[in-house]
């Protein structure tokens, strides 16, 4: 990584030179900031040498882009849809339509060259800043490309919007996604990644709702285990507007995300969804926060983690309300499922409170599988790997059931089948629920 392959980048974007500074601010600020501490807390549990890009070279231009089609696989028949490899367009289908309205969904990288009056005023500024941390400033100064979407003020998109993203090779991969909704508009991202390669990925996400918009962002990862990838998604929720996110990891060997979402004005809501299933020595671990810095607002968290082999996770969630910021709703629940002894859970929620007037609740919890409910399972024909199956199934509903989204759920579905081993007929869930609900009523 040095200054060559920061103008090899500009050059690969063709950006214009508002972007060309932005990138190399970023790298003078990469070469100046250390590491984060190890006894940070932040990074206490996972070293963040662990994290490192040494050794690595950024990627600038993948070649070719056929093999990308795969990342839509299981979402292909969602339309609009845009295709990524490594950060670079590889295709895209039906978003022409979509700028009769005035929406814009396209590659970060043609967005900065055509629609800079609308990706200036936000991008690496709304939330993600390369001063943060050196990590920032990494991802800032190599950023290989991305996803942007735009919708104006009162365009309401009804259709899902697709950006499946394939990353390969054994560089270094930077994506970023924008999304601004101006006010009252309504718009559902789906962001998935996946791919082949032992590299790095340094994610970063803005999203960006104005007051009465409503955004649906879904992040899906199935990253190879080789792969290692840290990653800030934050959302800024505006006068009485709606995100709801969910995020979603299956792969990589090491993954380190930060999720926040600020609610900086009256009647702004979020709803932080997360589902994560982690095996052999995989290791996630995951902070979140949500900013109350408004009166009148609500936020609510639920992340459920399920652990085998050896793997580990890490949960630390802060509900933070400041000074004024009454009438707040605030709830956080982190609920995580250990599937073999060696696996362990770390939970860790806060709140930190500066306010008199509001509701806030939060709580973790981590069990183990019982063999009462295993033992019932298989009287009724099951083998003990289906019981198990089944289980997880359910431990998992609480979040699915609160996604309208019917293909990411059998998306999601189906991952958990592949991580438990089985090879469950998509559909099947309904009567597995139904089994489980027989289990709970016989306690």
């Amino acid at each position: 990584m040095d200054e060559g392959t920061v103008q090899q980048l500009s050059a690969a974007w063709q950006e214009p030179e508002w972007l060309r500074r932005v990138r190399e601010q970023a790298w003078d600020l990469c070469r100046s900031l250390p590491l984060p501490p190890p006894t940070h807390e932040a990074w206490r549990r996972t070293p963040p040498e662990r994290l490192t890009a040494d050794g690595l070279r950024p990627v600038v231009q993948p070649q070719g882009g056929e093999a990308a089609w795969q990342a839509s696989e299981g979402l292909r028949e969602e339309e609009p849809l845009l295709v990524l490899h490594n950060g670079a367009p590889a295709g895209s289908e039906g978003a022409d339509r979509l700028r009769r309205a005035g929406v814009v969904f396209c590659d970060l990288r043609t967005a900065a060259r055509e629609y800079a009056h609308l990706v200036e005023p936000h991008l690496f500024r709304s939330g993600l800043r390369p001063e943060e941390n050196a990590f920032t400033a990494q991802h800032v100064a190599f950023a290989t490309g991305g996803v942007f979407l735009y919708v104006p003020a009162g365009v309401e998109v009804d259709e899902p919007l697709v950006a499946a993203e394939w990353v390969d090779g054994e560089g270094l991969v930077a994506p970023h996604v924008l999304v601004v909704l101006e006010a009252q508009s309504r718009a559902t991202l789906i962001h998935r990644r996946t791919g082949l390669g032992s590299g790095l990925v340094n994610l970063g996400v803005e999203l960006v709702v104005q007051d009465g918009a409503q955004l649906r962002y879904v992040q899906l990862q199935d990253l190879p285990q080789e792969v290692r990838e840290l990653g800030v998604v934050r959302a800024r929720v505006g006068r009485d507007a709606t995100v709801h996110s969910l995020v979603a990891s299956f792969g990589a060997s090491v993954e380190k995300l930060f999720v926040e979402s600020t609610l900086d004005s009256p009647g702004g809501s979020s709803e932080m969804l997360g589902a994560f299933f982690a095996d052999d020595a995989q290791h996630y671990d995951v902070h979140t926060l949500q900013e109350h810095q408004a009166p009148h607002t609500a936020s609510d968290l639920l992340y459920k983690v399920a652990l085998l082999g050896s793997a580990r996770s890490v949960f630390a969630g802060l509900i933070r309300v400041h000074p004024g910021a009454q009438k707040t709703n605030a709830f956080q629940s982190n609920r995580n499922l250990l599937l073999s002894p060696d696996a362990r859970a770390d939970s860790k929620p806060e709140l930190e409170i500066m306010a008199n007037d509001l509701r806030c609740t939060h709580g973790s919890a981590v069990s183990r599988l019982e063999e009462q409910h295993l033992f019932y399972l298989q009287t009724r024909g099951l083998t003990r790997q289906q019981a198990v199956h089944m289980i997880v199934e359910g431990f998992f509903s609480e979040v699915l059931d609160r996604l309208p989204l019917e293909r990411v759920r059998l998306w999601l579905e189906q991952k958990v089948a592949e991580k438990m081993g089985a090879q469950a007929p998509l559909g099947r869930v309904a009567a597995l629920r139904g089994l489980l609900e027989e289990v709970a009523g016989s306690r």
